[in-house]
C-alpha cells in the first residue's frame, strides 16, 4: 500500500515534466492546430462524451511522461481499490473518518457481478423502496390527509445535500414528468425558505428532509419553517415529510416521516447525487426510468475509469491535463463553461465537490504536502460569460485554462432560425469560437486588438443532454477530482476544514441568544470569542 501513496514530487517523471513546462506547446502559429493531425489525434471518444484536447498545451512528449506519472503513482489502481470497498477515507496515524469510498456502488447496478456487492445490494434495496414509495403516489394510493394528491416536491438540504441534487434537476427538468415542480431550499437565510414557501400549494406539496447525520443545523431549522407552514395551513407534517438520512439517525422516525430512505457513510454529501440523495428527487421529477438512465450513464464512466491508458480513460486525461496546467505551467484556476443554461448550477456544485475535495495542505500520512494541491473552481454558462468575464479569459494577465462544454443538440428542440441560422447554431458557433480564439490568439498592429493565445481549453462534446449523458458527465467529474486526489497524495474525501466554521458558529449563535441583550451588539460578541 506505501507504494500507492506516493507523491508527486517523488515520481521521476516529475523533474522531466518540470523541464518540458519552461516551453510548452505553441498553439498559436498558423499550423499549431493542423500539426501531426493534432485535431484527429487528441480526441478522448467514449459512446456518450468526447473529450477534445488540442487546444491544451501538451504534445506527445507530455502525454507520454503524463501516462508515466499515473501509472507511477498506480492512480487506476487506486481507483479499482476504491470502487472495491478499501478504507481511503483515512489519514496514516492519526485521527480521521476512517471509511470506506463507495458512491460508485449506487450504480453499479448493470452488471450481474458489481465489483462491491454488499454496498450495491443495499443501493438496490433502496431504489426498489423507492420505486414502490413513488408508484404510490403515481396512483394516488398516498396523498395527504384531505387526498390532494403530490404535485410538487420541496427538497431540504445544504452543501452536498443541496448542490449536486439541485444541479441535476436544472439539468434534467426537460425531462420532468407533466404537472410535477420541484422547489430547493438550503440556505439558513429565513427569506429561502419564505420566498419557495410563498410559491407552492402546501396541499399537494412532499417535503423531502435530507441529511446523512439527522443533525444538520441549516437544515432542521428549515424543516421546522416548513413544518410550521404545513401546521398554520391545517396539514399534518407527518403525512407531507419523507427524510433521506443515515439509518437510525433522527430524521429516522416513522412516527414524523411518510418514509425514511437511507444513505450510507460511505457516501460523502459532495459525492451523493446519485444516492437516495439524488434518487428521490430525481424520481419524482422524472419517474424511475430516467433515474436508472441517470445511473446508467454515470456507471459507464466508472468502468471506463479502470481503464489505464490515459488516451482511452477520459476522467483520467481530464485529471492529468489538470495537473499540468495547475502544477507545471502554474496555473492556480479553473473556468468550467457549460454551453447550456440547462447546467446553470454544474459550475457551482463542481466548486463544492473539487475544492472541498481538494483544498487540502496535508498528505495522507499527516505530512505538509510538496506540491500544490486543489485549483479554484469556478464559472458560468455561456454565451452569458462572454458578456461578462471573457475579456479577461482572453487579455488579461492571469491566464486561466478552460473546460468547456457543449452539446450539438438542444434538449427540448424548440428553436427558430434568425439570419439563417437557428439558436443551437449560434449557441454552437460561439462555443467553438471561443475555443480556438483563446488557443490561437490574434496579432494585430493595434495593441489593443492584440490577443496572446496561448490560453489552453478543452472540450467535453455531447450529442444532447439526456438524463444517461448527464450521469456520465457527472462520474467524468468525479473521478477526475478522485484521480486528482490521489496524484497529490490527499485525502479527498474528508472535509475537516467544513467542521471548523459549525464549531465556532455554534459558539457565536449561542453567544448571540444571550439573555442579558449582549447580542445585539455584534462588535461586542466576536471580541468576547476571540
Amino acid at each position: 500500500m506505501a507504494a500507492a501513496f506516493t507523491s508527486l514530487t517523488e515520481t521521476r517523471a516529475y523533474q522531466e515534466l518540470i523541464l518540458l513546462a519552461r516551453h510548452p506547446y505553441d498553439l498559436t502559429g498558423k499550423q499549431a492546430l493542423q500539426a501531426d493531425n493534432r485535431l484527429e489525434r487528441y480526441v478522448c471518444r467514449t459512446e456518450l462524451l468526447d473529450l477534445h484536447y488540442a487546444t491544451e498545451r501538451v504534445d506527445d512528449q507530455v502525454l507520454t511522461l503524463l501516462q508515466e506519472l499515473a501509472d507511477e503513482l498506480r492512480v487506476v489502481e487506486q481507483f479499482q481499490m476504491m470502487r472495491r470497498g478499501a478504507v481511503l477515507n483515512r489519514i496514516d496515524g492519526f485521527a480521521s473518518e476512517n471509511r470506506q469510498v463507495l458512491h460508485t456502488a449506487c450504480r453499479d447496478l448493470f452488471s450481474p457481478e458489481p465489483v462491491e456487492p454488499l454496498a450495491t445490494g443495499q443501493a438496490k434495496k433502496e431504489l426498489a423502496k423507492l420505486r414502490t414509495f413513488l408508484g404510490k403516489i403515481d396512483s394516488g394510493e398516498l396523498c395527504n390527509q384531505k387526498e390532494a394528491r403530490f404535485d410538487t416536491l420541496i427538497h431540504v438540504g445544504i452543501g452536498g445535500s443541496d448542490l449536486g441534487p439541485r444541479c441535476m434537476f436544472e439539468a434534467l427538468r426537460a425531462y420532468a414528468l407533466p404537472g410535477r415542480q420541484v422547489h430547493f431550499i438550503a440556505n439558513v437565510d429565513p427569506d429561502d425558505g419564505a420566498r419557495v414557501l410563498s410559491g407552492v400549494n402546501l396541499a399537494r406539496t412532499l417535503v423531502c428532509i435530507v441529511s446523512k447525520s439527522g443533525t444538520t443545523l441549516e437544515t432542521l431549522t428549515n424543516e421546522k419553517l416548513v413544518c410550521r407552514a404545513l401546521v398554520e395551513a391545517g396539514l399534518d407534517p407527518a403525512k407531507h415529510c419523507i427524510a433521506v438520512t443515515g439509518e437510525k439517525s433522527p430524521l429516522d422516525d416513522p412516527a414524523k416521516y411518510l418514509e425514511s430512505f437511507y444513505m450510507d457513510d460511505y457516501i460523502g454529501g459532495r459525492f451523493s447525487s446519485t444516492s437516495m440523495v439524488g434518487a428521490v428527487m430525481l424520481g419524482f421529477a422524472l419517474g424511475m426510468d430516467r433515474v436508472m438512465d441517470f445511473l446508467q450513464g454515470a456507471s459507464d464512466i466508472d468502468r471506463l475509469a479502470e481503464e489505464k491508458n490515459i488516451r482511452r480513460n477520459m476522467p483520467l486525461l481530464l485529471a492529468l491535463i489538470g495537473v499540468w496546467n495547475h502544477n507545471f505551467l502554474g496555473y492556480p484556476t479553473l473556468a468550467v463553461l457549460p454551453y447550456s443554461q440547462a447546467l446553470h448550477r454544474f459550475p457551482a456544485h463542481l466548486q463544492q465537490c473539487d475544492m472541498e475535495s481538494n483544498g487540502k495542505s496535508i498528505d495522507r500520512q499527516g505530512r505538509a504536502v510538496t506540491s500544490r494541491t486543489g485549483p479554484i473552481i469556478w464559472g458560468e454558462p455561456g454565451t452569458n460569460g462572454q458578456h461578462a468575464f471573457y475579456q479577461l479569459l482572453h487579455q488579461g494577465t492571469e491566464i486561466v485554462p478552460a473546460e468547456f462544454i457543449g452539446f450539438k443538440q438542444s434538449q427540448m428542440a424548440i428553436d427558430l432560425l434568425v439570419q439563417e441560422t437557428t439558436s443551437q447554431q449560434k449557441l454552437l458557433a460561439n462555443l467553438l469560437a471561443q475555443v480556438v480564439a483563446m488557443a490561437t490568439g490574434q496579432s494585430s498592429d493595434n495593441p489593443n486588438r492584440n490577443f496572446p493565445g496561448n490560453r489552453p481549453s478543452c472540450l467535453l462534446l455531447a450529442e444532447k443532454l439526456t438524463p444517461r449523458v448527464m450521469g456520465a458527465l457527472l462520474a467524468a467529474y468525479e473521478a477526475k477530482i478522485v484521480f486528482q486526489g490521489f496524484i497529490w497524495n490527499i485525502n479527498s474525501f474528508d472535509q475537516e476544514g467544513v467542521q471548523l466554521g459549525k464549531v465556532l458558529a455554534g459558539r457565536f449563535l449561542q453567544a448571540l441568544k444571550d439573555p442579558s441583550g449582549s447580542g445585539e451588539n455584534f462588535e461586542g460578541v466576536f471580541l468576547n470569542q476571540l
